[in-house]
């Protein structure tokens, strides 16, 4: 009876030219024809099962294996939106926990030493130690500094409310859909920032309010990301198709007016959604992001390329995309340059082929390789390590 009674299901496998086998009594989540359980041997990492039903019979129809250590993704479990930093030799993933807003209450994190293995560290940061939280936690972004660890994260799903709006009016008459309705608290959000004395937390809010909750230009405040830029701080942050830069003070707990007096500047690239990413290489400053629909098979990784961070960019086109039969809906990345070389990374989600669900994504890493002209190449996906 299926999603009811339990399943005990026995199987045979290989790898490396090695058979292992395994069982595991489960009551599948059911979605669609589609079940997930784990394995205890460490080899298979993550197991899909296809099952198709027929009255109360259930018969197996396919079995993938996916995740063999080492490689991707870099934990079978759900994450997304993953923002990849270097502290000392380690290197550190923050993720989004990729379910329903109302199970997103905490974030965990990954570490380290090679990009090959993975530790998982839990509950870095909990909704309960964010004082305005209420509905949910996404898109961190992480910075050391002073010997402090940063966390930046988008908190409830933030929609203009009363008290709590832009106030360019214009913008709001453009984008009816921005106009301030009493959604109530859960819907009272936008972009705050926590510190840990240690990049595995525990971190706790630092300012006791958003850092941005202010739809200026019609962007939502969510998907931020800080950069330093000639001995100052900034950041760049925007859903819903605008993207803003502003600036912050040194101790993060504020933002500061630009020289001409404004909060804010648009840097909206063309064809931008959200997950703004920004940095520098050889003198050309990078302005990558998503495009499409976070949901679906077209969301992908569009770059633009400008003498600043300020513009004006000019667009480049797409350099991350689905690739099917491997995975769709790649995006809302982060980069990663290995001290003192010109060896890049790209850390993005992605949508396993099938996909369980709307919240389905998983975390990974492939190389990203630059031209001589300083564009960048498409970006191959793999199943396996992309570092050798």
């Amino acid at each position: 009876n299926a999603g009811l009674s339990p399943v005990k299901v026995s199987l045979a496998f290989s790898a490396d030219g090695k058979g292992f086998s395994d069982w595991q009594e489960f009551v599948p989540e059911w979605n669609g024809p589609y079940a997930d359980f784990r394995f205890n041997e460490a080899k298979a990492r993550f197991v899909r099962v296809r099952f198709t039903t027929n009255g109360r019979k259930c018969v197996l129809d396919d079995v993938w294996i996916f995740g063999l250590l080492p490689g991707n993704p870099i934990d079978p479990g759900w994450y997304a939106d993953p923002q990849i930093r270097q502290y000392g030799d380690t290197f550190w993933v923050f993720p989004t926990y990729s379910r329903d807003f109302e199970e997103q209450t905490f974030m965990d994190a990954f570490s380290s030493k090679d990009l090959k293995s993975w530790t998982k560290h839990e509950k870095i940061l909990q909704l309960k130690d964010v004082p305005w939280g209420h509905y949910a936690l996404w898109a961190p972004d992480a910075h050391e500094k002073d010997g402090k660890y940063y966390l930046f994260f988008g908190a409830n799903e933030a929609r203009p409310v009363e008290n709590a709006i832009t106030t360019d009016t214009r913008k709001l008459r453009d984008m009816p859909k921005l106009t301030a309705q009493p959604f109530g608290h859960r819907k009272y959000g936008g972009i705050g920032v926590a510190v840990a004395d240690r990049p595995e937390g525990p971190y706790r809010d630092l300012i006791g309010k958003p850092l941005v909750d202010q739809f200026w230009n019609g962007a939502q405040p969510i998907d931020q990301y800080v950069f330093q830029y000639k001995g100052g701080w900034y950041m760049v942050y925007g859903g819903w198709g605008r993207c803003n830069m502003v600036r912050l003070a040194d101790d993060f707990k504020s933002l500061v007016p630009f020289e001409d007096g404004r909060m804010w500047h648009d840097v909206t690239p063309k064809d931008y959604v959200e997950g703004s990413v920004m940095f520098e290489r050889k003198g050309k400053w990078y302005f990558m992001y998503s495009s499409g629909g976070w949901t679906t098979d077209n969301y992908r990784v569009n770059y633009s390329v400008a003498d600043s961070p300020f513009g004006p960019f000019e667009f480049k086109g797409c350099v991350l995309s689905s690739q099917k039969p491997l995975a769709t809906g790649a995006g809302h990345h982060s980069v990663l340059c290995l001290p003192g070389t010109d060896e890049w990374y790209i850390c993005y989600h992605r949508r396993p082929i099938p996909s369980l669900s709307r919240d389905h994504r998983v975390t990974c890493i492939d190389r990203m390789h630059f031209n001589e002209d300083g564009t960048i190449r498409p970006v191959k996906m793999t199943g396996g390590a992309a570092v050798k």
